[in-house]
């Protein structure tokens, strides 16, 4: 279930959005003035979409959607009045995604938040399909694996191996872990492991950025300074 905060200093505009979404399926919290969502956005990293009306005691809203920035990536929906442009243009610019001007008709609202919610869930599917090390892109569903934007050659057997390093990034990997995780400790000869890391040299590393040799253990594929692990 989708966790939505909606931040409003006016209550009953707050709770008509809150009960609209919930009757969706969706779970809300409710923040009425900007310390109090700072607070529950601290305690709540789990959040999926944040309505924030601009205008607000305390806090308002532009430096509580500058301040929470730094904090979730999800999406941001602002409550504008009309008169409000200037503010708005402002808050797109700091981390906003959209924006709905007041007075507005909550199913409106309540589809833009769906819309957002969706194309949020299609970009972390993509995300989690798609690994990115260096000038390599392995891209798991459809088994394919591209060096500076151009598509590679690779057997299946030569791409198990490769994402299974991948996946594995910074990990001594012994001969003996490689086969019996890609190929199965009843197929075939170890010795194939050492003849496809050759292939995948010679077709995507043969500068020897990647993939390193631990004499004596297996391999390891190391990524560039900067990216982490």
């Amino acid at each position: 279930m989708s966790k939505i905060l909606i931040v409003d200093d006016d209550k009953e505009i707050a709770s008509l959005i809150g009960d609209s979404l919930y009757d969706e399926g969706y779970e809300t919290l409710l923040a009425y003035d900007g310390e109090v969502a700072l607070e529950k956005v601290s305690n709540n990293l789990d959040l999926e979409m944040i309505i924030l009306d601009i205008m607000m005691p305390k806090v308002d809203g532009l430096e509580v959607c500058r301040k929470i920035r730094e904090k979730v990536s999800c999406p941001i929906i602002l409550v504008s009045a009309k008169s409000r442009t200037l503010d708005t243009v402002l808050g797109l610019e700091i981390g906003a995604d959209d924006y709905i001007t007041k007075p507005f008709i909550v199913d409106e609202l309540v589809a833009r938040v769906k819309a957002h919610l969706r194309r949020e869930k299609r970009r972390n599917s993509i995300g989690n399909n798609i690994i990115k090390i260096g000038e390599i892109e392995i891209h798991k569903d459809s088994y394919e694996v591209y060096l500076n934007k151009e598509l590679i050659d690779l057997s299946t057997r030569e791409f198990q191996l490769f994402l299974y390093l991948c996946e594995n990034a910074g990990q001594v990997l012994s001969r003996e872990q490689i086969f019996n995780s890609v190929w199965g400790s009843d197929f075939g000869d170890i010795g194939t492991v050492a003849v496809n890391i050759k292939s995948l040299r010679d077709k995507i590393d043969k500068e020897n950025k990647y993939i390193k040799t631990i004499w004596g253990v297996g391999y390891k594929l190391v990524k560039p300074i900067g990216e982490g692990i």
